[in-house]
């Protein structure tokens, strides 16, 4: 994959891994990774690290949403 197919790099969740890209080492936050990346994390952690996870990212879409004054669509 190259820099063109990468998520844009926002830094918005604090949770941080380690992945290479290009031949380089990156340390990215979750939600910037590609699904590819993101799905080779998942597999690798055991249920209590992914519950850890899931509680900080619903704090940080909870936080993003009260700051933006944001609601989901309604159908």
């Amino acid at each position: 994959m190259n820099e063109a197919n990468y998520p844009t790099e926002r830094n918005l969740d604090g949770i941080f891994f380690r992945v290479t890209r290009d031949g380089k080492g990156a340390s990215l936050c979750f939600t910037d990774l590609t699904a590819d990346e993101q799905e080779s994390i998942l597999s690798k952690y055991d249920r209590e690290a992914l519950q850890r996870m899931c509680t900080i990212l619903a704090k940080t879409l909870r936080s993003i949403g009260d700051f933006l004054d944001i609601f989901g669509a309604e159908d």
